[in-house]
């Protein structure tokens, strides 16, 4: 009998004796599986959430690259509108991981809050020199500093359109606003005040009394003017000669009294519509004078408000007719200039 047969027969007869062969492959396998690091697959991360909208705003997570300029180009489709989300907030640059709340909606109207009312100044300007200076004439280099200053001390320039929209409480607009106008129509205002205002970036309001613009060596051409609306700036009326709406000739009677300011009124803005093909809505009073006669006209002829030269800012209150301007005059310093920005009242909290 071979060997191979003899084991057969042994495991046969006797199968327990497989027992010791079972349990060392046993322990064969186990110690080979410790020896074989396991593997675990971690849980899902969920996606994190940047942004959730609600109907009236939007929270947001703030992420690497955001700034107030980016949220509001992306979820209030106006970067303009930046200010909205860090006044909401009451904060600097937003930080990466800050929660903020992007509100959809004006939610200030008329700059009315719990501590006040917001005002806003409309700076009046009239004639600019390279070096000289006046009562009316302001220099290059004053005018300059004014427009940096406005800069450096965070305030926005913007529209009379926007000022308005204020006004009727359909828009919110900076709480430091500002409007810059310019009165009359010399050429100063475009060889010396437009480069400055272009320089900035910031948009202004020509009012003009359409007798003066004759195209001299001291006053704007009518070709001037079109250029300077093509670059941003606004005009509106300052009426037809500048006379003294208030005022009645010595020789005229009141019929032709109350005739000639419907002309001054009415015949400025079709001129204006003539030469620029442009409808006016605004009007500058001539000396800032004003009468219950003269605004009556105004409404009459169309006009959605007009401004004085009564030194003062604006709550949203105030008569749209009787609107406030402080003149700028060439001797201010910076001191002074800066005491005419006032942006908020609490008086009714007193």
């Amino acid at each position: 009998m071979t060997q191979r047969e003899k084991t057969r027969r042994k495991i046969r007869d006797n199968p327990k004796c497989l027992l010791p062969l079972f349990y060392l492959i046993l322990l064969t396998v186990t110690i080979g599986g410790c020896a074989i690091p396991r593997i675990e697959t971690p849980p899902p991360v969920p996606p994190r959430i940047e942004a959730r909208i609600f109907p009236d705003f939007v929270v947001v997570i703030v992420q690497e690259g955001d700034t107030f300029t980016s949220l509001a180009r992306k979820y209030l489709n106006d970067p303009s509108l930046d200010f909205l989300i860090a006044e909401f907030n009451e904060t600097g640059e937003p930080r990466v991981g800050q929660e903020l709340i992007i509100p959809l909606a004006p939610f200030e109207k008329g700059g009315l809050s719990a501590r006040g009312y917001q005002t806003v100044p409309v700076l009046s300007y009239h004639n600019f020199s390279s070096t000289e200076a006046n009562k009316s004439t302001v220099t290059k280099q004053a005018f300059e500093e004014q427009m940096s200053l406005l800069r450096e001390k965070g305030f926005r320039v913007i529209t009379i359109d926007q000022l308005f929209d204020f006004f009727d409480f359909n828009r919110q607009i900076p709480k430091k606003s500002v409007v810059i106008t310019i009165d009359d129509g010399w050429r100063s205002a475009n060889d010396i005040a437009l480069p400055v205002l272009k320089k900035f970036g910031y948009p202004a309001t020509l009012f003009i009394y359409t007798d003066l613009i004759v195209g001299s060596e001291k006053t704007l051409s009518w070709d001037l003017v079109q250029a300077m609306v093509h670059q941003g700036v606004d005009i509106q009326c300052h009426s037809k000669t500048h006379r003294n709406l208030t005022l009645m000739g010595k020789k005229e009677s009141y019929r032709e009294y109350v005739e000639s300011v419907e002309r001054e009124l009415s015949e400025c803005a079709q001129v204006v519509k003539k030469r620029l093909n442009k409808d006016v809505k605004y009007f500058a009073y001539p000396y800032g004078d004003t009468n219950l006669l003269v605004i009556h006209l105004l409404k009459k002829q169309g006009y959605r408000g007009a401004f004085t030269v009564k030194r003062g800012s604006n709550p949203f209150f105030l008569n749209h007719y009787e609107i406030q301007r402080s003149m700028v005059y060439g001797d201010l310093s910076l001191d002074q200039f800066e005491k005419n920005l006032a942006v908020f009242s609490d008086e009714a909290l007193r």
